[in-house]
């Protein structure tokens, strides 16, 4: 009995072994359609094998209004084809860099459901809503989704991005975990010079009970300082915190934290502890592989360099062991540039993307590659399943760039937004192009000392849409309106056309037929009585009186 115990000690060793020097493989998509719109801190939502991305780039189109498009292999080339949403769906915006996580319904236990919070939109706003989101109805061409829209109550969580949620279960129920983070310097600190900065988040955390969306927040001594941007994995009542960035001191420690959550009758029990054996990276990605077996791949090690190396994560008997492993064969073009994204498609796939080159005609335009993390016995025809499932739904330059900046996850890089996109399938107009513009040749709003010039304000120019041609927006102030004509003219339903284009309009517009002004008579400020003639009898009368 002890010789057979061995055998299978000494096979399941093999068997790590061989899973550590497996290969992972990297193919390039040749092209993909309106790939502008794949930009840093998009997600991937997996329903049923098909692949949806959220968080397109600029403020979305009518035909998308959420921001979620599928992603749609055929051959060589890959689509982004917009979702829709069912009637009775909450709106959803485009979010970059929000919490995602998976649960699974209490009613149906085929039904996936994705939790979303936070995340910021295309305005740089961030959001401290939670929304869950499922598919409403299917067809072979055609998904519906729908989205609810959960009132937060008790101790809710700021609004933040660059954090992690989670869902665990204990003693048959469950709760959403969210930890980490980062999010605006307080109101009340912010000045001309700091009125976008950012600071990480309190490293408190939050409870949120599903089922009556109460938030309850837990202060643990193990945790003195905040991080975002890190990785964490969820396995029955225990959540396990990987890495992270801290932004008050621009370091990566190698944290491994493991947060226990008892779910009594009463209230929860939150204890964690410090694991040995972390690793220092941002940024990563995870993807699962098996059951107990996680790849981490990408990230950030520090400022300037990348983390080229991989890493496999075994969690088996509530234990947790980080080991290294063998890359890819990474192309020139990943290694020479600085910085990359990419997140989980599921079954050990990650979508990775790199800034193109700035010879191109197009400068939003990305290169994106597939990278399938190979396990022991995984065939050919395996590694293929995802892109066969995924098509069945229809029959800068690297030397001038910035430092890393952990894809975005430091500051907001408002000069390099553009809120146009190239999504021109059915040739629409963006309903928006964003605040941080310049709106004219006389434009002088500043991003970095912008002060706020209206009552109204908070953390951006107030603008107004000029009605020439195809329509742009413009700064209130750059045209000069005051703010009590600027709140007229947007409650009125009338088109405005701005300094530049005024004078223009007004002479393509023919001059409305205008009737003679009838001139009122002016009246006599004094009138005279007419002189009365008198008789001769009167005459002599007279005179005899002055004789």
């Amino acid at each position: 009995m002890t010789k057979f115990l061995l055998i299978l000690k000494l096979l399941d060793i093999d068997n790590t072994m061989a899973c550590l020097t497996e290969k992972m493989s990297l193919q390039m998509i040749p092209t993909i359609k309106n790939s502008s719109l794949i930009q840093p801190g998009f997600s991937l939502l997996n329903f049923n094998g098909q692949i949806f991305l959220f968080g397109q780039k600029g403020w979305p189109k009518r035909s998308c209004p959420t921001g979620v498009f599928l992603l749609d292999f055929k051959k060589d080339e890959l689509k982004l084809r917009p979702a829709s949403f069912s009637k009775d769906s909450s709106y959803l915006p485009p979010l970059r860099y929000p919490a995602v996580c998976t649960m699974k319904s209490s009613t149906e236990a085929e039904k996936c459901q994705y939790i979303i919070h936070g995340g910021k939109n295309p305005n740089n706003e961030l959001s401290d809503k939670l929304y869950i989101m499922s598919i409403a109805s299917k067809t072979s061409k055609k998904f519906t989704f729908r989205c609810t829209e959960k009132e937060l109550v008790g101790e809710i969580p700021e609004a933040r991005y660059g954090h992690t949620i989670d869902v665990v279960h204990s003693q048959g129920k469950k709760m959403i975990v969210i930890v980490g983070g980062r999010s605006f310097m307080a109101v009340g600190q912010r000045t001309t010079e700091n009125w976008n900065r950012v600071v990480d988040c309190m490293p408190h955390v939050f409870l949120v009970d599903p089922e009556f969306q109460c938030c309850t927040s837990y202060v643990l001594p193990e945790l003195q300082s905040g991080f975002s941007f890190h990785l964490s994995l969820a396995r029955n009542d225990t959540i396990y915190i990987i890495g992270g960035h801290s932004i008050e001191t621009n370091s990566r420690p190698p944290n491994l934290y493991k947060i226990n959550i008892y779910l009594p009758i009463g209230s929860p029990a939150v204890n964690c502890c410090i694991l040995s054996g972390g690793i220092s990276v941002s940024s990563a990605i995870v993807s699962q592989v098996k059951e107990n077996v996680f790849v981490i791949v990408g990230g950030y090690q520090c400022d300037n360099q990348k983390r080229m190396v991989c890493n496999t994560i075994n969690l088996e008997d509530n234990k947790i062991e980080i080991v290294g492993r063998e890359g890819p064969e990474w192309s020139p073009d990943i290694k020479h540039c600085k910085i990359w994204f990419g997140s989980d498609m599921g079954n050990g796939i990650v979508l990775f993307g790199i800034p193109g080159d700035n010879r191109q005609l197009n400068l939003d335009a990305n290169y994106f590659y597939m990278l399938r993390c190979k396990e022991v016995g995984e065939t050919e025809q395996d590694s293929e399943q995802m892109m066969q499932v995924c098509s069945q739904s229809s029959t800068e330059d690297a030397g001038d760039s910035t430092p890393f900046e952990d894809s975005e996850e430091f500051s907001f890089s408002f000069d390099s937004i553009s809120y146009i996109d190239t999504h021109n399938e059915d040739e629409e107009n963006d309903e928006s192009e964003g605040y941080w513009i310049t709106c004219s040749k006389s434009c002088d709003i500043d991003i970095n000392t912008w002060v706020p010039f209206y009552s109204t304000e908070l953390n951006k120019p107030a603008m107004i849409f000029c009605s020439n041609e195809g329509g742009h927006w413009v700064h209130a102030q750059c045209m000069e309106l005051s703010e009590n004509m600027l709140l007229h003219l947007s409650q009125i339903n009338v088109n405005y056309f701005c300094n530049e284009h005024a004078a223009f309009t007004r002479d393509l517009q023919t001059p409305k037929e205008e009737l003679p002004v009838k001139k009122q008579p002016m009246k006599a400020l004094r009138r005279r009585t007419p002189l009365k003639i008198a008789t001769p009898m009167k005459k002599s009368f007279i005179r005899k009186l002055f004789e």
